[in-house]
């Protein structure tokens, strides 16, 4: 089996989402599909169940998910080590980013690249699926991400860079002839929210406060169809 085919059985296994796949390993979804048909083949069995609204795991997709994550980082990590060495670095800090904003966090990286240079620095996309995951099970080594952060086993660092909040309606909508609209207001409407996103972010961001006298705005989760 092909170093490239595992990779993309594992983020499949993470994103169970065909799309997604494709986009994060910058591949086409017929190489994802062609990849996991290759596999099952092998195999002998389903890795996934697939339908118009839905990709998951089998039992034995989870089985072979669960026994290849270990034997794939650790040869991915050996194959990364090796490189850094060939290049004179020893070490590797690993950053996972949240905010899309990356030209304002390029002074922190040329920063810290003159600071380190015997370190390597890789900066990767984090997924909205698992915002924390990563970083919890050691794939990233530190996480650039909005606050407030409320997770106990986290340290929360300084901040980085700030941003405006804007608000996007539709050019019809009865808000869009405002300047600006308070954020009390919001709570009148429903507004979209990403799954697996902390309930916390929400309460902070779109929603009113408790206690402001409105109702808190209705939250509406974004239908998305999976591509096999």
């Amino acid at each position: 089996m092909e170093l490239r085919d595992i990779e993309i059985f594992l983020v499949l296994a993470e994103e169970l989402h065909f799309g997604r796949t494709a986009q994060r390993l910058h591949v086409s979804q017929a190489r994802v599909s062609q990849a996991i048909k290759k596999q099952e083949r092998r195999i002998g069995a389903e890795l996934f169940t697939r339908t118009s609204r839905a990709v998951h795991l089998t039992e034995v997709g989870r089985q072979f998910r669960d026994d290849l994550q270990p034997v794939y980082a650790g040869l991915h990590e050996s194959l990364q080590r090796a490189r850094l060495a060939a290049r004179g670095i020893t070490a590797q800090l690993r950053v996972s980013l949240m905010p899309f904003n990356v030209a304002d966090l390029y002074p922190y990286w040329k920063a810290f690249r003159a600071r380190h240079p015997q370190w390597g620095l890789q900066v990767r996309q984090a997924t909205f699926t698992d915002v924390f995951g990563q970083l919890r099970n050691g794939a990233m080594d530190v996480l650039v991400v909005w606050l407030p952060v409320e997770e106990p086993d986290f340290t929360v660092g300084p901040t980085l860079c700030t941003d405006s909040r804007i608000l996007a309606v539709a050019a019809d909508h009865r808000l869009a002839e405002r300047d600006s609209v308070p954020v009390e207001l919001l709570a009148d409407f429903p507004h979209a929210t990403a799954l697996g996103l902390p309930d916390y972010w929400e309460d902070s961001y779109p929603s009113t406060p408790h206690g402001a006298g409105r109702s808190g705005a209705s939250r509406q989760r974004p239908r998305t169809t999976p591509t096999n």
